[in-house]
């Protein structure tokens, strides 16, 4: 797969350039940092050998960060009536910014390897755990309110960045009175997780649906960073991040649920399926 990139880092380019492009366009966040949605979109189109042209999701000329804060982000806005990334942008088609829209149009422009199951009953479930891991009220939707839940309990002194997780607070629908709800509800997640891959491992099979890669393995394999970043050498994000509210188990409760035979599923499929280090 070729995609805009040197050894080390994404080239991205501005909305006003990638908008007056035609072909297969991703809209990104520009940080440093394994956003499970971004991971999850960016695995299946590497999967898939589909090139496409990194997008910077802020204004041009100004800093992702920025656009963090929910500022600078009117072209993007403009583009796709929406301020969320990723974003995946096929020719003239309306653009997608929801996993199972990107999913259903990376098997479209590239039927194989297939990442959806032909039967039925893998396919039901194949997307009902997807969605308990990236879907409104799953995993990655719970854990970011935890990731903001201590710059804005602690009341940090530095104001830019009580306004930043202020903004993100309220775009999450934070709220602490549910943060104990939400562990319980992500340990849940975690278990139905471990569940299907050991019902898989007893068939005899390496992957979490059916006897083949599907695209919930990605969505793991991405997704599990969000509560245990892999090592520097194989996902050199920014260090801050490293910081158990941010990208890391919150509870005694949640590294439980996590299990070694889980983080090593998530070892085995970049080992084999997709690409390291991670490339931001």
């Amino acid at each position: 797969m070729t995609i805009a990139v040197d050894d080390t880092k994404i080239n991205y380019v501005p909305i006003r350039e990638a908008r007056a492009m035609s072909g297969l366009r991703m809209v990104l966040g520009d940080f440093t940092i394994p956003g499970p949605w971004h991971e999850a979109c960016k695995g299946v189109y590497y999967v898939k050998g589909l090139d496409y042209i990194p997008v910077k999701s802020a204004n041009e000329g100004a800093s992702d960060i920025q656009a963090g804060m929910g500022g600078s982000q009117s072209e993007l806005i403009e583009w796709t009536a929406q301020s969320s990334a990723p974003v995946v942008i096929w020719n003239d088609e309306r653009p997608r910014s929801q996993w199972n829209d990107q999913l259903y149009l990376a098997e479209r422009l590239s039927p194989e390897p297939r990442l959806i199951p032909s039967d039925s009953e893998d396919r039901v479930r194949m997307f009902g755990l997807a969605n308990e891991l990236l879907g409104e009220g799953g995993l990655c939707y719970l854990k970011r309110h935890f990731m903001v839940s201590v710059p804005l309990e602690s009341r940090a002194e530095d104001s830019s960045e009580r306004e930043l997780f202020s903004f993100l607070g309220s775009k999450y629908g934070y709220d602490k009175n549910e943060l104990k709800t939400n562990s319980v509800r992500i340990v849940g997640i975690l278990e139905s997780m471990s569940a299907q891959l050991t019902a898989q491992r007893a068939l005899g099979r390496r992957y979490l649906i059916g006897d083949q890669l599907s695209a919930l393995d990605i969505y793991w394999a991405t997704t599990c960073g969000f509560l245990d970043p892999m090592p520097e050498d194989r996902c050199p994000m920014w260090t801050d991040f490293r910081e158990p509210h941010f990208y890391g188990s919150v509870n005694q409760e949640i590294a439980n649920a996590l299990t070694s035979e889980l983080r090593a599923h998530r070892d085995f499929i970049y080992e084999e399926h997709l690409q390291l280090p991670i490339v931001f």
